[in-house]
């Protein structure tokens, strides 16, 4: 073998690998725009509804952009996720490649969000982000819908479409966190709300507590 085809060979190997380190950061790429579009659309849809639906509801002089659901531990928990995110498909991309596990993490996105749509829709009036602790003439309480099924499902479709944002990144540690933090979460504000609202509506709320769950696991 002469020198000019042993440095030939050389460089065809190199450029060979060259080639596939191009097709696997594209594939990596590709799949990083699939899952962070999905994010982002998912976010963006659930804040603006959230918002939509509170003006079309109470009316706009009576709704702040805390309606939008937007507080800074909630920016820097995405913060986080996406940090976790990039970490890893940068060091482990393999990670992100159980497409089986992403598409379920969207299907349930999906389903929570129609959970807690459908919980401010049935309430209407009575459904507010902040928690009344006088009653109100117009504040009933709803049993119908899917309040038959769960006394909080705001709550429960909140609990599964945060969780499952994180499970459609492929995101193991971001989904324990965030099935921590928003379990505990409502699991110390479900209490406090249903102290108000036993002295609102009494031996009814008492009866309707005993029929239904809560809608949050391990919260009766």
């Amino acid at each position: 073998m002469s020198l000019w085809e042993y440095l030939w060979g050389k460089v065809e190997t190199q450029f060979s690998i060259l080639k596939l380190g191009i097709a696997s950061f594209a594939e990596i790429f590709s799949h990083a725009v699939i899952q962070l579009s999905e994010m982002f659309l998912a976010i963006i849809f659930f804040h603006s509804s959230e918002y939509a639906l509170a003006v079309a509801i109470h009316g706009r002089s009576n709704v702040t952009l805390t309606s939008l659901l937007i507080s800074k531990q909630y920016v820097l928990a995405m913060i986080f996720s996406l940090l976790e995110y990039f970490v890893e498909i940068i060091l482990f991309p393999w990670l992100k490649e159980f497409w089986w596990i992403s598409n379920f993490g969207l299907a349930m996105v999906v389903i929570g969000e129609v959970i807690r749509k459908l919980a401010i829709i049935t309430a209407g009036r009575a459904f507010t982000h902040l928690i009344k602790m006088h009653h109100e003439e117009h504040h009933k309480l709803v049993t119908h819908g899917v309040y038959r099924f769960v006394r909080h499902p705001g709550y429960c479709g909140f609990l599964i479409w945060a969780v499952s944002t994180q499970i459609m990144l492929c995101n193991p540690m971001s989904t324990v966190a965030f099935a921590v933090v928003v379990w505990r979460f409502f699991a110390e504000r479900i209490p406090y709300e249903e102290y108000f609202l036993r002295h609102f509506f009494g031996s009814n709320y008492d009866d309707y507590v005993r029929r239904v769950p809560s809608g949050v696991p391990f919260v009766k």
